[in-house]
């Protein structure tokens, strides 16, 4: 966020933050850490598992409840072409009960490694290929409630290799976005996947570097 002349910082449609705290940032952290005394399974839901915890906080000694997502890694493609476009799918996603552009991806399958996962994902979703996947680094997509981890991996010089042969109850189409579009489709809300955002964020990143 940009400060306007008179020192508030923009929100955009002329909004201004009623509060700007610059926070001081530190790996180092004098909380004590929770301790997780039980754990059971209440909800076995195919692709995740709702788990009830109970953890003794490290600070207070009291025992608190606290319910968890269960999953298994996942992982995204930033895959491009020799077009410098991004290979992107379009799918309707139940959560919203809307149509979502994302980049493609999923879960990393048992025995799987993070970049076999990300080369399958691309070529069911999309229908191409790459060679080589880099490691872009990775994200917790929801701490709060979740443990696992969203990998994201960028495939360059991607080509068509046939038709997406995407899972049973999948309804994909795929879109190849030029590059230089993609800040624009996130900005006015076109492009709104959190994973997919942090995914272009590592992109955008890792270039600089």
């Amino acid at each position: 966020m940009l400060p306007d002349a008179g020192g508030a910082p923009q929100l955009g449609n002329g909004y201004k933050a009623r509060f700007f705290v610059r926070m001081p940032m530190s790996d180092a952290s004098q909380l004590p850490p929770f301790e997780t005394l039980s754990r059971e399974t209440v909800a076995d839901c195919r692709v995740f598992r709702v788990e009830r915890l109970h953890r003794r906080s490290g600070r207070t000694g009291q025992v608190h409840e606290y319910f968890h997502i269960a999953a298994r890694d996942w992982v995204n493609v930033v895959a491009l072409t020799d077009m410098n476009e991004l290979v992107l799918v379009r799918q309707e996603r139940h959560g919203t009960e809307a149509l979502s552009l994302e980049l493609p991806g999923g879960v990393i399958d048992p025995g799987e490694t993070q970049e076999q996962a990300a080369l399958r994902e691309l070529r069911e979703e999309t229908g191409f290929a790459g060679t080589e996947a880099i490691s872009l680094g990775w994200v917790h997509p929801n701490p709060a409630l979740q443990h696992n981890r969203c990998f994201t991996y960028l495939v360059r010089g991607t080509y068509s290799a046939g038709p997406p042969a995407p899972h049973g109850c999948e309804e994909i189409e795929v879109e190849l976005l030029p590059l230089g579009e993609v800040h624009r489709r996130i900005v006015n809300g076109a492009i709104s996947h959190a994973l997919t955002v942090s995914g272009l964020m590592l992109l955008q990143l890792q270039v600089k570097e």
